[in-house]
């Protein structure tokens, strides 16, 4: 098991055992602006163009079994539970894949 892979299965886990009282508020999507940052990382995954980028940087993470538990929550949230695995470097890289992306 990779670390990105051993650090999301321990952000799934704490993201179960999460009381409901500090749940995170949802980010709505803006379907018709580019992918950024802001995104959950669920959101991020449906835009083809940023799931590209996310693997790049994230290997797996579309396919990983604890996605249903982080895919809510935006790279920015999940980093302070990834045990160091999600730092600020890999968001600031994303961040500016992103940015470089084409408008559709």
């Amino acid at each position: 098991m990779t670390k990105i892979a051993a650090a999301f299965a321990a952000l799934a886990v704490l993201a179960g055992a999460a009381p409901a009282a500090q749940a995170l508020p949802a980010v709505p999507a803006v379907q018709d602006a580019k992918p950024n940052i802001g995104w959950t990382i669920g959101e991020l995954l449906e835009n083809e163009k940023a799931a590209a980028v996310l693997e790049k940087h994230l290997p797996g993470i579309a396919d990983h079994p604890a996605r249903p538990q982080f895919e809510g929550m935006t790279l920015e949230q999940v980093a302070p539970l990834s045990d160091g695995q999600v730092t600020q470097e890999m968001i600031d890289a994303i961040d500016a894949d992103l940015k470089a992306l084409p408008a559709d």
